[in-house]
């Protein structure tokens, strides 16, 4: 059943060991580095349950109320009418967030796809991935990622170093496997769980490996630790820094102190075909939501910079206009190839629909790539006033005010107030710490980018220009023109 705000919040209240800034956290529901995030995961349960948005963000499955974001998709309207929640919800916290689950459960679905592969090792660990995508559907839980490790000196083999540098099996029992390692994670700390898996290490040649993992971890484990980063959320007033004290997403270094994983929660173990299969299709659905969110990036930064123009006059200016028109070629970029991986989407090996992989890995390309020369054409086009506006407190302030009100009116429709606004909104998305943040964190959330380069080169159908240039350049027939690796057959 779909859960409510409150009942997510007492999830979080099992004892778990959070530790920020040197001091261990009692309550991440009301400390301050967690609690606005937090409340913006628990807006998304309670969303659900108003009239409003009841059939935006619910459906009927098995007799329960369960979560467009988290259904697995076979049609192309469950893509779509996902899209759409995600609309409505970014628009409801008037910010955008990445980790808020429906972006992770994807990577569940890949495995799902590869349940032919996890039988090799044993039948029991497809059913575990089965009734995990089932249980995350049906208890509607918080389920993110835990993807990259530490992994220490790369120039020598994990074996060879502290072992811990990435996450390993170090004992096998009747009741489970023992962990031991650490993985960095974003959102950790007031999740329900994340799905562990292997990052491609120097294990890839041989069959078996105490390094070839996939599991779920309960964030409340014992053993489970979570060392986070500073937060963004209190640094300056919101009304000085609205995005950063609103939707700081806190990145956590998970460290496994010998945790027990049992074994209806292990998906594939010493198995490193599993752990290979897992890496090359890991993003096959969440790549969607993924650039999803930096569709909506785009938008933020073409509306502060337009708003910026129109406040000054200078969106008559024609260098302007194309400065801006290279901003709105970015982001209809972004949408145009996430409207067609829908409208061309694939059957995937385990019956499910997902996005065209061509389409959706060359727009993950587009957007991430592009991303920092759109945010500095964003900059230049908001100014120079954007790294030198004093804060709230000084246009509030009774001996500054009168020259705040005088230096920021713009004209009788832009007043001092809303131009401060929205220089303070222009700066926390674009110049601040927590900008930069997001930036980098978009460079590799999803591996870098020669991963990217290498997903779509796997996904794309080479026989076509292949094919084509044999018959137009008369070729002999003699030539080989199969892709070299062959794609998923469209759906469509």
């Amino acid at each position: 059943m779909l859960r409510t705000g409150q009942q997510y919040r007492e999830g979080l209240q099992d004892g778990r060991e959070i530790w920020i800034d040197g001091e261990r956290v009692k309550d991440v529901t009301v400390h301050p580095a967690f609690k606005p995030i937090v409340d913006v995961k628990s807006r998304m349960y309670d969303i659900a349950h108003e009239d409003a948005f009841r059939d935006t963000f619910g459906y009927d499955e098995g007799g329960d109320r369960c979560s467009t974001l988290l259904r697995r998709p076979t049609q192309q309207r469950h893509w779509w009418e996902s899209w759409c929640a995600l609309d409505a919800f970014f628009k409801d916290i008037k910010g955008v967030v990445t980790r808020v689950g429906d972006e992770t459960v994807g990577e569940m679905w890949s495995l799902y796809d590869g349940r032919d592969v996890l039988n090799k090792i044993d039948p029991r660990f497809a059913a575990n991935i089965s009734n995990h995508i089932d249980r995350v559907l049906h208890d509607d839980v918080f389920h993110v990622s835990a993807n990259t490790d530490p992994k220490g000196d790369r120039s020598i083999r994990p074996q060879d170093q502290d072992p811990d540098m990435m996450v390993h099996v170090v004992k096998e029992t009747d009741a489970g496997i023992i962990i031991r390692g650490a993985k960095y994670e974003t959102a950790a700390a007031y999740a329900d769980q994340a799905f562990l898996k292997p990052t491609v290490g120097a294990w890839t040649d041989e069959k078996q490996s105490d390094y070839a993992v996939g599991c779920i971890v309960k964030m409340g484990a014992p053993g489970v630790k979570h060392v986070c980063r500073s937060g963004f959320a209190g640094r300056g007033r919101k009304e000085d820094y609205p995005l950063s004290n609103g939707f700081d997403e806190v990145d956590t270094l998970m460290i496994l102190d010998n945790v027990l994983i049992p074994w209806e929660d292990v998906f594939f173990y010493r198995f490193t075909e599993g752990a290979r299969y897992i890496r090359s299709t890991l993003h096959r659905y969440s790549a969607f939501p993924y650039v999803l969110r930096i569709l909506y990036t785009a938008d933020m930064m073409i509306g502060a910079a337009m708003w910026n123009c129109r406040q000054t006059g200078l969106d008559k200016m024609q260098a302007v206009r194309e400065k801006l028109a290279d901003m709105v070629a970015y982001r209809e970029g972004i949408r145009a190839h996430l409207a067609a991986s829908i409208a061309l989407a694939e059957t995937s090996p385990g019956g499910l629909l997902m996005p065209n992989q061509s389409l959706l890995y060359a727009g993950r390309i587009h957007a991430c790539s592009n991303l920092p020369q759109v945010m500095h054409i964003a900059r230049e086009l908001c100014g120079g006033q954007l790294c030198v506006t004093p804060n709230v407190a000084t246009f509030e302030a009774s001996g500054t005010k009168t020259w705040m009100d005088k230096f920021y009116s713009l004209n009788q429709n832009w007043m001092a107030d809303d131009r401060r606004k929205l220089l303070a909104f222009a700066r926390d998305l674009l110049n601040s710490d927590y900008a930069g943040h997001r930036l980098t964190f978009v460079q590799f959330a999803q591996a870098p980018h020669f991963n990217h380069l290498n997903a779509l080169y796997q996904s794309f159908d080479f026989s076509g220009p292949l094919d084509m240039v044999k018959q137009f350049a008369g070729l002999s027939d003699r030539i080989d023109a199969k892709p070299a690796v062959a794609p998923v057959k469209s759906a469509a």
